[in-house]
């Protein structure tokens, strides 16, 4: 059994990951983790990829499944620059918490099958719920495929656009309440984003952080 507080249900699939939610960095040290999400998004994930390829810095982008199967290319190219794939469902239903067990499972299922068929053959190593609305169940089935539930720390608040400026306050001003921050590069401009980024980077490199992945 992975290490983990949760209590699997013994009537689902066991878990192959902990079901617990991640939120720390893989191997410890002084690293913070990227995580951008509601892409692929044809205008600025490339963005994005460029600016993290420029500072040397890894990510993790939970993609929701028809985003994925619409931009096969760009899956394959977060893919071949090193960075990691998380499942973030089909719907982006921040509600699937009050959905039923079945909807809960379709959506996690189908969108990791959908990221893995455009990747060309690589899984999600996590499952981000939409809004952050896990159940016990949806951590057990996706940990049950080999997905950790990966939640975070410090919301930029990029997704209400509030400036550039605003977003890298946010996130300096709430580091210290760990690693694992969040981004996105769907759901609509996300110029912000990459403004913010193509400074927030070398700022945090500055202050001796590296660039990690969430805790499998």
């Amino acid at each position: 059994m992975p290490r983990q507080t949760s209590s699997p249900d013994p009537r689902l699939p066991p878990p192959r990951v902990s079901m617990d939610i991640a939120h720390a960095v893989e191997g410890g040290g002084t690293a913070v983790n990227l995580t951008i999400d509601d892409g692929p998004d044809p205008v600025w994930t490339p963005r994005i990829l460029t600016i993290l390829r420029e500072n040397g810095a890894r990510a993790t982008f939970c993609m929701i499944g028809p985003q994925a199967a619409a931009h096969p290319a760009l899956v394959r190219r977060v893919v071949a620059e090193g960075h990691r794939l998380c499942d973030h469902s089909v719907a982006h239903d921040t509600g699937m918490d009050q959905r039923s067990r079945a909807y809960q499972k379709e959506q996690i299922r189908t969108a990791a099958r959908q990221i893995e068929q455009a990747s060309g053959g690589v899984r999600p190593l996590y499952y981000r719920a939409p809004g952050g609305a896990f159940t016990p169940y949806s951590r057990q089935i996706a940990a049950g495929a080999g997905m950790r539930p990966l939640g975070w720390n410090v919301d930029s608040k990029d997704f209400e656009t509030p400036g550039a400026d605003a977003i890298l306050r946010t996130v300096k001003d709430e580091l210290g309440n760990g690693p694992t921050l969040l981004f996105h590069d769907g759901g609509g401009d996300r110029s912000q984003t990459a403004h913010a980024m193509e400074r927030l980077l070398p700022w945090l490199r500055g202050k001796g952080y590296g660039f990690g992945f969430p805790e499998r």
